[in-house]
């Protein structure tokens, strides 16, 4: 008699378990890392590639199934497939009723497009997956001895350090009852301004897509004394507000920001491990410039982005998953109060903006690649951005036809002299 194979399993981390629960058709959680090559995507070689970057991220041949009580990922022999694309933008990965892999691979022209459902990992996890793919790629099409060393990546480590859940790790939730005073000063936002327009039919994101030089990028920046997550978050803000009808200018506009606690906390995980902090603008005054949202956008970083006010945020969280009370309440009662949650969260915020950072990727295969892209599918108007050598790819997704918002980001940096390349999807 044959023996069975152990089925493998690993529950959410304290990042992923709110996905599920609110996922939708509108908002599928979603997100996408492009890398554009300077050649067509040649099939049978990034379907190689694809099962050679899979042997070092295991967890990705997971499916999430559900218990009584909760989420879990289980290790699956479904095979994964790199097809063309024939979907839109972020479409819906994770569906309750089907069981299947919670990422896809999908190629067009010279671009490999790589889709995560967000319980399975962050940017900086889908980075690290995305650069080896790329490298399995190049080195199958090109081979020769420049392609025969391997990268030094961002997150290379063991098998096991990448499957690590890093909130277990490092935070143990004993600050649930934390006085008040003991916690840095945070900026408090009740009710922000809701961003409206005409919806894109069948739920479908509409992109338009920026490519220009950081190195311009930074020295605007610089130009205005600050960080160019500060500059380009308080430009987003600056663009919505000229759009704000003049009534509703007695609500602030408010951006959600994700943190990648690898840059706080040692980690080497490839599963999420990052929290989101708000960073808005409230105009107390007549003709609002850009310089007046730079300095209240500098002040909200200021007060959340510190290892103390993430640690306080995180452990308190963190306690409370771990109530007693709170673990044994069934699974679909607990989705009920996380969906109630998100709505209320919903309502404090107006956009988005997520820096993905700078992607390296070792001497030998930088000819051969243009520049990468991060999106998400977007239940509002948003950017993600990243850089790849000298170039910035700013991303803007978004649930609506218009694009005034857009047209006053991109038209600002062009009239400050940078030189921008402008796609869209549709």
């Amino acid at each position: 008699m044959k023996g069975h194979k152990k089925v493998q399993w690993a529950r959410l981390d304290n990042a992923s378990k709110i996905f599920p629960a609110v996922r939708s058709n509108k908002d599928p959680k979603v997100f996408r890392l492009s890398c554009e090559l300077y050649e067509e995507v040649k099939p049978e070689i990034l379907q190689q590639a694809l099962e050679l970057a899979l042997r070092g991220f295991p967890l990705f041949r997971s499916v999430l199934r559900h218990g009584v009580f909760w989420y879990y990922f289980e290790e699956s022999d479904i095979p994964p497939k790199a097809e063309k694309e024939n979907t839109p933008v972020c479409a819906p990965i994770y569906q309750g009723d089907r069981h299947t892999l919670l990422f896809r691979v999908v190629y067009c022209n010279c671009r490999i497009n790589l889709e995560v459902f967000h319980a399975l990992t962050d940017g900086s996890g889908a980075t690290a997956f995305m650069e080896t793919l790329i490298y399995e790629y190049l080195k199958l099409a090109h081979g020769g001895n420049a392609l025969q060393e391997i990268p030094d990546f961002k997150l290379t480590s063991s098998i096991s350090k990448k499957a690590d859940d890093s909130f277990e790790k490092h935070f143990v939730g004993t600050n649930m009852f934390k006085r008040k005073s003991e916690v840095a000063e945070t900026t408090e936002y009740k009710r922000a301004y809701h961003i409206k327009g005409n919806k894109n039919g069948e739920n479908r994101t509409r992109v338009v897509e920026g490519s220009m030089s950081l190195r311009s990028l930074l020295d605007l920046a610089h130009s205005y004394e600050t960080t160019l997550t500060i500059f380009l978050a308080s430009l987003l803000i600056y663009s919505i507000y000229r759009e704000m009808p003049v009534r509703m200018r007695k609500y602030p506009v408010v951006l959600s920001v994700p943190v990648d606690l690898r840059n706080f906390f040692e980690s080497a995980t490839t599963r999420n491990f990052f929290c989101t902090i708000y960073a808005g603008c409230r105009f107390e005054k007549e003709n609002f410039e850009l310089k007046d949202t730079i300095d209240q956008v500098s002040k909200a970083f200021r007060n959340n982005l510190t290892k103390r006010q993430l640690y306080n945020q995180l452990d308190r969280l963190i306690a409370l998953g771990q109530n007693p009370v709170l673990k044994f309440i069934p699974l679909p009662l607990k989705d009920f109060f996380l969906r109630i949650g998100a709505w209320v969260s919903a309502r404090k915020i107006s956009s988005a903006i997520s820096n993905l950072g700078r992607i390296t990727l070792p001497e030998a295969m930088k000819p051969f690649v243009k520049q990468f892209g991060v999106c998400t599918g977007a239940r509002r108007p948003q950017i993600n951005m990243c850089s790849f050598g000298d170039r910035t790819v700013i991303t803007f997704t978004s649930p609506f036809m218009e694009t005034d918002i857009q047209r006053n980001f991109f038209q600002f940096l062009s009239e400050c002299g940078i030189d921008i390349e402008i796609s869209v999807n549709f």
